[in-house]
């Protein structure tokens, strides 16, 4: 594409210089400006009217024939230029489409992400890092030049269409995640993917929570409702701080998260009364008043500090938070008994 520029450019300034060098020899030989300018018009680009003054001198023909010559020449040259982008940009398309096929074609166990929005781009970056195989499908032509742009395999179109999903190997992949801001578009590529593989992974988006039970009679695996997760992950920062900041590193979260909530797990905070009877007991002390019901994971103290994992002999200040998970309905009777402060009470589903 560079030298195909340059060429133009250069059949351009050749252009150029013949028409100011022509009308300069013109006027040299005593035509007027506008005869001159004229007479080369129609020299340059063969109209084949008649010469505007006779070409009497040896100078005069030979100058014109230099003019012609020159001009065509450069003329061709330009248009030469311009068809050799115009091949080269066809070539290149060709062989990036016949590469993409091929790697595609190469897939297997592989990641297919329908759709390329803000949701979709999250997604293929934590892919990226894990070094997960992958191709996006999207309807969006700038958003598949981006994916490109970024080095993904990528192709456009509708991810309804069964010879699409065929076509990047939806029968060799692994899952297929669907995260279009559209629920029936979800539901309806669910059913389709669902159907052309039985093993495949479905992972679907819904906007409604009237749908997550339609995308799984579909045939989903798992269903995401951002809305539901981003509104409980705000209420949790604002109603339950020192649990979230002590699983925000996990990456996983999400998923320990959907295990907790289906054995009916549930993570409290209890803070430690000056009047509680395990005020300034150890950690082991008070798993064995639990009975086994439930694990202290964490401890943060008044300054802030958070102890994770902590060892049975370490002890209880009044003022401690003592991060619990265990058997829903159990957390609440023991800290009631122990005059206990409960900061919050909630499955595991809710964690941010």
């Amino acid at each position: 594409m560079h030298d195909s520029f340059k060429r133009i450019l250069t059949g351009t300034i050749i252009f150029v210089l013949t028409l100011i060098t022509a009308v300069i020899g013109y006027t040299l030989f005593g035509w007027t400006l506008l005869d001159s300018i004229y007479m080369v018009v129609i020299t340059i680009f063969g109209v084949g009217y008649g010469e505007v003054h006779p070409l009497e001198t040896p100078p005069e023909k030979i100058f014109t024939m230099m003019v012609i010559i020159a001009g065509t020449t450069s003329a061709v040259y330009i248009v030469g230029g311009f068809v050799q982008m115009v091949a080269e940009g066809e070539i290149n398309k060709a062989l990036d489409t016949h590469r993409l096929d091929r790697e595609i074609k190469g897939l297997e166990n592989h990641a297919i992400i329908c759709g390329f929005g803000r949701m979709g781009q999250i997604m293929v970056q934590q892919l990226v890092k894990d070094r997960q195989k992958f191709v996006i499908i999207d309807r969006e032509s700038d958003r598949v030049a981006k994916a490109e742009q970024l080095g993904y395999l990528a192709t456009m179109g509708n991810a309804t269409d069964e010879n699409l999903l065929i076509s990047v190997g939806i029968k060799k992949a692994r899952v297929l995640a669907t995260v279009l801001p559209d629920d029936a578009a979800n539901v309806f590529i669910t059913l389709t993917a669902r159907g052309l593989n039985q093993n495949l992974i479905i992972l679907s988006r819904g906007e409604l929570p009237s749908t997550e039970k339609k995308l799984k009679l579909a045939g989903a695996d798992r269903v995401v409702l951002p809305a539901i997760i981003g509104g409980m992950r705000m209420a949790n920062l604002i109603t339950r701080p020192t649990s979230t900041d002590f699983l925000k590193s996990k990456s996983d979260r999400h998923y320990l998260d959907e295990l907790l909530s289906q054995i009916n797990i549930q993570i409290d905070e209890l803070v430690i009364q000056k009047s509680s009877a395990l005020a300034n007991k150890s950690v082991g002390h008070i798993e064995v008043r639990g009975k086994g019901t439930f694990i202290i994971v964490a401890i943060r103290r008044e300054d802030k500090t958070v102890i994770k994992n902590p060892d049975r002999s370490v002890m209880l200040r009044p003022g401690d938070t003592v991060i619990v998970m265990g058997h829903h309905g159990d957390i609440p009777q023991f800290a009631q008994f122990n005059e206990l402060k409960s900061k919050m009470r909630y499955r595991g589903s809710s964690i941010g």
